[in-house]
């Protein structure tokens, strides 16, 4: 489950990029351009501070991505602001919050990154920091964890 997790949040943080439109099994990968939404009311987005508890997130979390050397390498030499842009976007309509995600489907923009499965547990380690720092509950990070796990196959190539 963990590493459904870690590649799930790295293919949203890694958005403006590139890898394979195969999985590392061979199999097609999916194109869907956001995970499922979770549709339990607005509660959870609440869990998460709403729009502004997702930009205060995303703000720490790029800090985080770029203060560890295993994820740096895919987010320095990125468009930031762009990136942290899109994950809000997507947390917010997978969180119920009233959002609509207008990016990339996850295969289109991770093309070509050659994404392995430590660089999302490392990925998933920093976003549960930052979501921990901002008093987000256990349960409602797992929620979302979940609901963006099946994108694994979308975006891990090596």
């Amino acid at each position: 489950m963990l590493k459904l997790i870690a590649a799930s949040i790295l293919a949203l943080a890694l958005g403006p990029g590139a890898a394979s439109a195969q999985s590392s099994s061979g199999m097609a990968a999916s194109t869907a351009p956001v995970a499922p939404h979770i549709t339990t009311g607005t509660k959870l987005f609440e869990d998460f501070g709403g729009k502004a508890g997702l930009i205060a997130i995303m703000d720490d979390f790029m800090i985080n991505l770029l203060a560890d050397s295993r994820t740096r390498p895919f987010f320095e030499n990125r468009d930031q602001a762009r990136i942290k842009a899109m994950l809000v976007e997507q947390f917010c309509e997978i969180l119920n919050g009233g959002c609509t995600y207008g990016g990339r489907d996850m295969v289109t923009a991770h093309q070509g990154m050659g994404v392995k499965e430590s660089d999302f547990f490392a990925l998933v380690e920093a976003l549960q920091k930052s979501m921990s720092k901002h008093k987000v509950p256990f349960s409602s990070q797992n929620r979302l964890l979940a609901a963006l796990a099946p994108q694994h196959r979308d975006i891990v190539t090596k």
